[in-house]
Order: C-alpha cells, then structure tokens, then sequence
C-alpha cells in the first residue's frame, strides 16, 4: 500500500511538475531542472532500492521549498496546491516505506541465519 502510494504521489509530483512549466512557458532547460531531479530515482525507485527511496526524500524537501515559495506568492494556485499534496504525501509514504521495509528485510535476513544455522546442526 505504502509502495503504491509513493508511486502515485511521485507521478502526481511529475505532472504538476510538467503542468507548471507548460503554462508557464518555459524552455527546455527549465523543465529538465524541474522534472530530472525526478526522473533520477525512477531506475532505484523501480529496483525498490531504499537509498534511492531515502535520497528521493531529500529531493522532495526542496520541491517542498519552492512550492511554499510559490504558494506565499499566488496563494490561490491551485496547481501548487496539488504539488503541494504531493510532495508532502510522498515524503511521508517514502519515509514510512523506508522504515517498514527496511525492517521486513532485516527480519527475513535473521529467519534466514537461522535456517541456515538449524539446517547446519
């Protein structure tokens, strides 16, 4: 569930990304600099490996910035708004991601020592 929501709010996050620059007119530099921060984690993201879910994190925070910038600057835009919910839903669905998963796999790794360890005696 957790996993699904980071991808939902990550492709939420990628559209109000894309969306902005589009109506803002920007050039091609732009939206490189607004969506490959993005489309960096995209190969981690789909190895579910959890440093790319950890530093995804990091990234969002200044995502983050620049939406409570642009939302003190046009307070009703609904497209921050949205980007807004984004950013904080896939910084909390990574973050307790991270945390659940990284605590499945330690499990699995100790019930695994301990077959190995019974199927040696």
């Amino acid at each position: 569930m957790l996993w699904l929501l980071c991808w939902l709010s990550w492709l939420l996050l990628l559209a109000q990304q894309s969306a902005d620059a589009y109506l803002q007119g920007l050039p091609w530099v732009f939206w490189l600099a607004k969506l490959l921060p993005l489309l960096i984690f995209l190969p981690g993201m789909l190895r579910d490996n959890l440093r790319s879910y950890i530093w995804l994190c990091f990234v969002t925070l200044l995502y983050f910035i620049a939406l409570v910038e642009r939302l003190f600057a046009l307070p009703g835009n609904g497209l921050a708004i949205v980007g807004m919910v984004a950013v904080v839903t896939l910084f909390c669905a990574a973050m307790i991601y991270v945390r659940s998963r990284a605590r499945e796999l330690r499990f699995a790794a100790v019930e695994a020592e301990q077959t190995m360890e019974t199927s040696d005696e």
